[in-house]
């Protein structure tokens, strides 16, 4: 996450925090109010991003809280979900280091109400399940970067300790809500936990909405020189978790799109199309967008839905294009980012969906 300058402060007044919402965050976003019941904005799919995104800084924000020891009234995390009436039902706990890796927001109606809000506007989440990334700190680097490590040399976060407590928060969310009233969201490590708890959940058949930013590719990183012995030594240190990486791998590069959704058919799981939020010029994920030996379709119609692909994939196509910034989540809020549709065949979500099946 990029720091953003505090402004300039009057004299004896303290400088505010950069990552203050006021300060970093949207300029343009609405909050939640009684006009929402007339014309709700959540219907508007760049507002949905741009909240979600600012929920995901949230979950960002309570480690950082943690890590600082700041509580009640200078925590920085509630500022990022309450303007939009949104309450923390449960942040997500890695036991062993206390860290906080996600959270789950539920609607507030008690805010709400102060508001004039008295129910939810349409397509406003009851739920969202948050997770956020790597945070390059102490308290938490080590685990933050074993997970990498392990979606490096496997591709798979399941053998991760943090994985069944997402899915089983999502899980509950879904089960006390209604599948369609949930959202998941994650950004980079976030965003690989996001996809893979959402797959889980619609192996189920439970189909809930999930937008990734930025999620981790590493298949680029693997045609780089000297790569191979670094996978070599993070398989080795770190255990697969799961069905066969490499019968995953083959059924992706073989089975192409027909497979993808014969299996979506059986399963039920036709419903789930997960938003993937893509910058070329990120390292991290821009390999989603690869068409070599594509297999699978990533497209929408006109009115922004699936139309007949199996995932909706955003590309920027005005943005960031430095790494830092292209990485940044703090793009998906920004004002003046363009997106379009990726109308293409993406190799690597062919395969990751083809994985569900092994």
């Amino acid at each position: 996450m990029a720091n953003k300058a505090a402004p300039d402060q009057k004299a004896g007044e303290a400088a505010a925090n950069p990552l203050e919402f006021h300060v970093y965050g949207p300029r343009s976003l609405s909050s939640t109010s009684w006009r929402d019941l007339l014309s709700s904005s959540w219907k508007n799919s760049s507002y949905r991003r741009m909240v979600i995104a600012c929920f995901i800084q949230g979950a960002y924000l309570l480690e950082l809280d943690r890590q600082e020891n700041r509580d009640g009234g200078t925590a920085l995390a509630p500022q990022w979900w309450r303007p939009f009436k949104y309450r923390l039902a449960k942040p997500l706990v890695d036991d062993r280091d206390g860290s906080i890796y996600g959270a789950v927001l539920e609607w507030d109606h008690q805010a709400a109400l102060s508001g004039f809000v008295p129910f939810r506007p349409a397509r406003a989440p009851a739920a969202v399940v948050v997770l956020r990334g790597t945070v390059l700190r102490a308290p938490t680097v080590r685990r933050d970067v074993a997970d990498d490590l392990r979606f490096l040399a496997w591709e798979s976060l399941k053998g991760s300790v943090r994985f069944p407590g997402a899915l089983a928060a999502l899980r509950d969310a879904a089960r006390r809500f209604g599948a369609g009233h949930v959202c998941v969201g994650g950004h980079s490590l976030g965003a690989g936990f996001a996809l893979q708890v959402g797959r889980a959940l619609a192996k189920e058949g439970v189909c809930v909405e999930c937008h990734v930013f930025n999620p981790p590719s590493v298949s680029l990183a693997m045609s780089l020189r000297g790569f191979g012995e670094l996978l070599g030594r993070a398989r080795a240190w770190i255990p697969f978790v799961g069905g066969s990486s490499q019968s995953q791998q083959a059924a992706g590069d073989a089975g192409g799109e027909s497979e993808a959704r014969a299996a979506l058919a059986q399963t039920g799981m036709g419903k789930w199309l997960p938003y993937l939020y893509i910058n070329t010029n990120d390292y991290v994920c821009c390999y989603y967008t690869d068409t070599a030996g594509g297999t699978a379709t990533v497209a929408t119609d006109g009115g922004g839905k699936a139309g007949g692909g199996v995932a909706t994939m955003l590309v920027v196509s005005k943005g960031p294009s430095k790494f830092l910034a292209a990485h940044g989540l703090e793009q998906w809020w920004a004002d003046d980012v363009e997106m379009q549709v990726a109308l293409n065949h993406s190799k690597l979500i062919g395969r990751q969906l083809c994985s569900l099946y092994a």
